[in-house]
């Protein structure tokens, strides 16, 4: 696009050069002389080729643009071309290159045609001519000059409003894996902490319940350490995806794994019941995942603070948002639940993010409840 453009402008301004140049001379007797249509046209053409290269170089092509304008001015031709053409080359200046070269740049072509004037007029114009063509040339300079600079600064601030954005994204990238990491290993390790209690007070006299006790701390380690695998996994991916542009998906679990969630906290001493309303239907992978780890935290809650041992989960889809409930039989509100914990936090965190709404606190029967509206 860049290189037809740049033809184009060359054509058009060998035919504003053909068009406003007559290149004649005099004979001994006085007579002009024209020059050749064929000769016109090639010399329109040279002068007119540099423009080409004035996107990789605009500072060169604008030098030899005035260069060029005082060639022709010694041959008695117009050269307002070259400086129309030098002022559309002093706005690229401006957009692509330091303030100080484009003020050079200015400053330069002022310089020529001040001195290309002082050359040919010789004191024969009045003041009052000279001083309105000199205000012309001077808006024929600062007005380029403005235009590109004024561009150049929305570049750089539109530069800048994108590395704050890849800032951001990073910082809620890192917010979002510590979530990730807070309400998977907080589950699993509240689940092993009871389990291993359990066993600890009956190993001697119920042998069997303190082998399934372990077993439970066994299958809930191994599930812990595949999920921290899978997610270091897809941190490894996504690094590798950056640097060759590569999209890989990462699978995360769902409102699919709430039945082995509910089935784990019943092992583990809590029983969990899940009631489904609405149709169910796909949500968006992010409603999907926060509702999963609200449900989650939810869960583990009730078994490592409320001290609850029933625990119902109530999910429904509704036209345009998502409810879940989660309330237990426990003591009531704890230290968590005013907000200081982290896992009340970052569940509010969470759906906040999503533009949804959050609540915690004393149930209406006593306990402890949790209740989040995601919109889908």
């Amino acid at each position: 696009m860049w290189t037809a453009s740049a033809w184009c402008a060359a054509g058009l301004f060998a035919l504003v050069l053909f068009a406003t140049t007559t290149y004649q001379f005099r004979t001994q007797s006085g007579s002009p002389v024209l020059v050749g249509l064929g000769l016109r046209v090639g010399l329109a053409v040279v002068l007119s080729l540099v423009v080409i290269g004035a996107r990789r170089r605009p500072v060169t092509v604008f030098g030899v643009l005035l260069a060029e304008s005082t060639v022709t001015l010694t041959l008695g031709e117009s050269t307002w071309p070259f400086f129309v053409a030098a002022d559309v080359l002093l706005c690229l200046i401006a957009t692509t290159r330091r303030r100080r070269t484009s003020f050079v740049a200015a400053t330069v072509e002022l310089a020529v045609w001040l001195g290309q004037w002082a050359a040919t007029d010789h004191g024969q114009a009045e003041f009052s001519d000279f001083l309105s063509t000199l205000l012309a040339v001077v808006a024929g300079i600062v007005i380029p000059f403005a235009i590109g600079n004024s561009i150049r600064q929305q570049r750089v601030y539109g530069e800048a409003l994108r590395t704050h954005a890849a800032a951001r994204a990073v910082t809620e990238e890192r917010l979002r894996i510590a979530r990730e990491l807070h309400d998977m290993v907080a589950h699993s390790i509240g689940i092993i902490a009871i389990q291993a209690g359990a066993a600890g007070l009956v190993i001697d006299t119920q042998p069997e319940g303190a082998r399934k006790a372990l077993g439970i701390i066994e299958s809930t380690s191994r599930e812990t350490l595949a999920g921290l695998r899978r997610m270091l996994v897809s941190l490894r991916r996504a690094e590798a995806d950056a640097e060759s542009d590569q999209a890989v998906a990462v699978s995360t679990t769902g409102l699919e794994g709430v039945e082995r969630l509910a089935a784990t906290a019943s092992a583990a001493g809590v029983r969990v019941d899940v009631d489904w309303l609405g149709v169910r239907r796909p949500v968006p992978p992010e409603i999907d995942l926060a509702a999963f780890r609200i449900i989650q935290e939810s869960v583990t809650n009730a078994a490592r603070h409320s001290g609850g041992r029933h625990c119902r989960v109530c999910v429904e889809y509704r036209d345009e948002e998502l409810a879940i409930e989660v309330v237990d039989d426990g003591h009531g509100p704890a230290r968590a639940a005013a907000g200081t914990g982290l896992g009340i936090s970052g569940m509010r965190e969470r759906v906040a993010l999503l533009g949804g709404r959050f609540s915690a606190g004393a149930g209406p029967e006593g306990g402890f409840q949790v209740a989040a509206r995601l919109p889908v």
